[in-house]
């Protein structure tokens, strides 16, 4: 079937919207017409050559869309299925089988290498292969060949075309706060970055009861955002030490933090700020030899800790749908974060991206 796809064709350039083949689903797969994808921030890490990568390529891992055909093997799906993309893993593994889906063995390979297994792509250009399977989707397109472990079903009668980020960058947010760090109420809770993930981190906070909801970024107008969503304070980052005004605020420190920057003075500063028995999560996307270090004792005297979180720990089959409901009854309006582009700007949606004038840019297909 001829679809049309945006290929990253060399790193650092724009991508180009071109027509390409896909195949039929395999035994084990599932094809799915794409409704409309976000634009995570690990697109563009690996568009913009960070991350090793074939290419050309077609990223895109925040889809949403119906599910068009599946293969032989496919049963937790039909065709005429609404769902909701999101990573893929490898249900085989010790942490597939429990159920710990973010931390699959595989997932790396599985997300990352552009390609199947076999090395094929379901992609093809004429007779050259195309670089596909991101995160076991590639929905940048019009059409994404998928798997079991990474469509999740959802209600026909909710709009696809918001939900996508729910798969990737919304979940990573409201996972880390909700079930990774599992904020409990009365709490105090602090997010450094307030990007798409970091929002998501707030909302996931107030959700689970936190009273101390602290966003700390060098952007006004998100901090503005931030306290819409349940921040009760918001520190910028640019004027004074952050972790002697969140010991000023808390008095012991903080009981929760969270990491979306990568930058480790920042996940220093996070760890600094944390009461005795406080836990730091981490999830920004470091520079390739950036070292962390913690004053030992410190760290070691509070019996602090520090997490490292993927995809917000979260099961998608069972997370997205909560979250799903969270927003259907008010208390996690994500939809706020959301700009609409139609596909042939999906240039401009990925610059709105990095220069931060849209929070949490999606392509719709149609």
């Amino acid at each position: 079937m001829k679809i049309q796809a945006a290929l990253m064709r060399e790193p650092q350039a724009p991508l180009s919207i071109e027509d390409v083949t896909i195949e039929d689903p395999r035994d084990n797969e599932i094809l799915v017409r794409i409704v409309a994808t976000g634009i995570c921030h690990t697109d563009i890490v690996v568009k913009e050559g960070m991350m090793p990568a074939p290419s050309p390529l077609v990223l895109g891992h925040e889809g949403s869309g119906v599910v068009e055909k599946i293969g032989k093997g496919i049963t937790k799906v039909q065709p005429g299925d609404h769902v909701v993309l999101t990573f893929n893993s490898c249900g085989q593994c010790p942490s597939c089988h429990d159920k710990d889906v973010a931390y699959c063995h595989n997932f790396m390979p599985l997300n990352f290498s552009g390609a199947r297994t076999d090395g094929t792509t379901g992609l093809k250009q004429g007779s050259a292969q195309v670089g596909a399977n991101f995160f076991g989707q590639s929905s940048f397109a019009t059409m994404a060949l998928c798997h079991e472990q990474n469509v999740v079903r959802v209600d026909k009668d909710i709009p696809l075309e918001p939900l996508g980020p729910l798969g990737c960058g919304i979940q990573t947010g409201a996972g880390a706060a909700m079930i990774a760090l599992d904020i409990k109420g009365g709490k105090s809770f602090a997010v450094f970055g307030t990007g798409s993930v970091g929002l998501s981190a707030i909302m996931g906070a107030r959700v689970k009861g936190a009273t101390t909801i602290v966003a700390i970024d060098l952007s006004p107008e998100r901090l503005e955002m931030a306290r819409e969503l349940g921040a009760t304070h918001t520190i910028d980052a640019s004027k004074g030490n952050v972790t002697e005004q969140l010991m000023e605020l808390t008095g012991a420190g903080l009981d929760y933090a969270l990491d979306t920057t990568g930058v480790a003075s920042v996940i220093r500063n996070a760890v600094d700020a944390l009461a005795p028995r406080g836990t730091c999560a981490i999830l920004g996307v470091p520079a390739p030899d950036d070292d962390l270090v913690l004053n030992e004792f410190h760290f070691m005297s509070g019996g602090r800790k520090l997490i490292g979180v993927v995809e917000g720990s979260s099961n998608p089959d069972t997370f997205i749908p909560a979250l799903i409901g969270l927003w259907q009854n008010g208390q996690f309006p994500f939809d706020k974060l959301i700009t609409y582009y139609p596909f042939e700007q999906i240039n401009e949606a990925i610059e709105a991206t990095s220069n931060g004038t849209a929070i949490k840019p999606i392509v719709k297909m149609q």
